[in-house]
């Protein structure tokens, strides 16, 4: 038996902590955890926008893989720290827990009370050089990831410098250039339209303040953007449902604070089925809601039904309509400023403060009351109750049709006898289902599967567009209800997430026009009615081979059309290709070794990384109007693509 005395215990120091686990700090090394270090310095200046000190934000990309945020606020204290002895940028970049946000003497509201930001983003980097302009003067500092060859490990963040004065200047503010570590990151180039999107979005929330996006790995008449929205978040409405078919001109908004909060509110009613939240504190998107999004929708509830008795739409006998009715095809920005908010992670996906509640539902209430008796708005008034109660005169034929779901919930029941083939695993987390296309490729698939944890259930025929459906109609479609089933999570108020019994649902279609409209369908449904499956990454489509290249005993599966040339190139003279148009064609052994084996097969994870645009884009593509569609596919469809492979083709 080994011993273990103190001298085994590991103490790190510095920056060194991040550099072991950065996964704590940023969530991955993937490529959300690289744009991560982006939004930690982007949020730092805007934090200084929203406090009142700056207006202007610019961020920028450069060639050799770096980035740049440069604001024009208060910029990064330059003085002797009384304690540490050393300057005020030096602590801010390595220093972990050690910022100007704690004491809330600084910053009324900021994303973040952690005081990781700026430090985990040194850490991470190959380099970074910090600029401060205070007093016109400007200072640098520079900070490398080295290797220590006396130590034997790389020393995270180190000041290569001291903070020193680099001339005049009359600007204000800071600016802080990096390039991520690719020792650490698993790719570090930054997404030009990730980047993009944020920034849109901050834009919106941040009224007023203009943020200039520089990308100078493009040709130079696409390198600058600018975004500033004097509506704010009623611009960023109208933005949202620029597809849709809004049902009162006017987006209502409210705001109001007390007590070290304040919020801001815009929606408006669309003639959509669902409803779509986008929330956020102190400019943090907040994807899984939190106690700011219940208490804004416990006061909207409450004032819509009292309203309704007020005017006579409710009478004394009637019982009060659902939140869901009121607030069925709603489209609102909810965004809230908390003095020590309470986020659960340091990604920051929800809010957990629970005085936000009642605060924001008294300010909300009392504010909606007062916007629905004004004059000038009874006719809007009057839409959104003519909207609730449409939509509670379907709820019951919804929960009819609910009721037909859960009568036949058992994996055993009639509609799933001879179609889902289950697996024998009772593990949830362990388990996968196949969402395949008709029963040929469903038969296939049940042959070469892995029985002990990947179950299939073909389609039959093509569900419903889910985006131009109420819920009950969706109901009555026996895929979908099929689907719900075999999930056994329920739907609507009763979608239960801890009741799902595959973790891994994967659509796998053929690579034709067909299979990429049951993908986008199945899409859709899963986001406008599960979107919880989506927001915990348990959606995924399969990826099967395009082609088959063959020369002799030598085979090749090709997934995509870029590699099909390099392929070719490797077999040489002599060869023939496969062109795979459905699953069906392959037989059981080519299906799992190509799509269903996890030791070989492609997954691509369907995630949310842009709320925003995933609404749009469903929209566009599954909406009613026709125009947005026909303009986004000439803009992206291939027209010219030739296809020649009927069959075999040699070479």
């Amino acid at each position: 038996m080994s011993n273990y005395n103190a001298g085994d215990l590991q103490v790190l120091k510095g920056l060194d902590a991040v550099r072991m686990r950065p996964g704590m700090y940023i969530g991955t090394t993937g490529t959300k955890g690289l744009h991560h270090l982006l939004w930690e310095i982007v949020d730092n200046s805007i934090d200084e926008a929203a406090n009142g000190y700056g207006d202007t934000v610019r961020v920028t990309l450069y060639k050799d893989g770096s980035a740049s945020v440069e604001d024009n606020g208060r910029g990064i204290p330059v003085d002797i720290h009384p304690q540490l002895g050393i300057s005020g940028v030096e602590v801010v970049y390595t220093q972990l827990h050690a910022g100007g946000k704690f004491s809330g003497k600084n910053y009324n509201y900021s994303g973040g009370l952690h005081g990781v930001g700026a430090s985990v983003v040194n850490a991470l980097s190959e380099w970074l050089v910090c600029e401060s302009y205070i007093g016109y003067t400007a200072y640098r500092q520079e900070f490398a990831s080295v290797w220590d060859e006396k130590e034997k490990k790389i020393i995270s963040g180190k000041p290569m410098t001291p903070l020193v004065k680099i001339g005049n200047t009359r600007k204000k503010g800071s600016k802080t250039t990096f390039l991520p570590d690719k020792r650490v990151f698993e790719d570090t180039v930054f997404n030009h339209d990730t980047v993009d999107r944020r920034l849109r979005e901050l834009a919106y929330l941040n009224k007023g303040v203009r943020i200039v996006f520089t990308d100078e790995r493009l040709p130079v008449a696409e390198r600058e953007v600018t975004y500033c929205y004097e509506g704010g978040i009623v611009d960023y409405v109208r933005y949202l449902n620029a597809e849709k078919n809004p049902l009162h001109e006017d987006v209502i908004y409210l705001e109001g604070g007390k007590d070290d909060f304040y919020y801001r509110c815009a929606f408006q009613l669309t003639d959509s089925y669902t409803e779509s939240m986008f929330s956020y504190v102190n400019s943090i998107p907040t994807g899984e809601g939190g106690t700011h999004e219940t208490g804004f929708k416990a006061a909207y509830t409450r004032a819509m039904n009292e309203y309704a008795r007020r005017v006579g739409i409710l009478k004394e006998k009637d019982a009060n309509l659902t939140g869901d009715d009121y607030r069925e095809g709603m489209t609102v920005v909810l965004t809230c400023f908390v003095k020590n908010p309470q986020f659960e992670g340091q990604t920051k996906g929800r809010l957990g403060n629970s005085e936000v509640r009642p605060l924001i539902e008294g300010l909300v209430y009392d504010q909606l009351n007062e916007y629905l008796e004004h004059l000038n708005h009874q006719e809007t008034a009057a839409k959104l109750m003519e909207k609730a109660c449409a939509a509670a005169s379907v709820r019951e034929a919804a929960r009819k049709a609910k009721d037909i779901a859960r009568q036949k919930s058992s994996l055993e029941a009639a509609p799933l006898v001879g179609k889902l083939s289950s697996c024998t695993g009772r593990r949830p987390e362990e388990n996968e289902l196949f969402i395949v296309e008709g029963d040929s490729a469903g038969g296939s698939a049940k042959q070469g599967r892995d029985r002990r944890f990947q179950a299939i259930l073909p389609l039959r025929g093509k569900p419903l567009n889910a985006e131009k459906k109420r819920l009950d109609q969706v109901l009555m479609n026996e895929e979908f209800r099929s689907l719900i089933t075999a999930l056994g999570t329920g739907i609507g108020e009763e979608f239960k997430l801890s009741a799902l019994k595959y973790h891994r649902i994967i659509i796998l279609a053929d690579a034709d026009q067909d299979g990429a409209h049951i993908r986008a369908i199945l899409l859709t449904f899963f986001f406008r009615y599960m979107k919880e499956l989506i927001l915990n990454g348990h959606v995924y489509i399969g990826t099967p081979p395009l082609y088959l290249v063959k020369k002799g005993q030598m085979s090749e599966y090709v997934y995509d059309d870029k590699a099909l040339p390099a392929a070719v190139k490797r077999m040489g003279k002599g060869y023939a290709i496969q062109r795979y148009k459905g699953l069906g064609e392959m037989n059981p052994e080519q299906l799992w070794d190509t799509t269903m084996n996890p030791a070989h097969r492609t997954l691509v994870q369907v995630t949310l990384e842009d709320a925003a645009m995933a609404e749009r884009m469903v929209t566009t593509l599954m909406g009613d109007k026709v125009e947005p569609r026909r303009v986004y596919i000439s803009e992206h469809a291939d027209f010219n693509k030739e296809d020649h492979f009927e069959g075999w083709v040699t070479g």
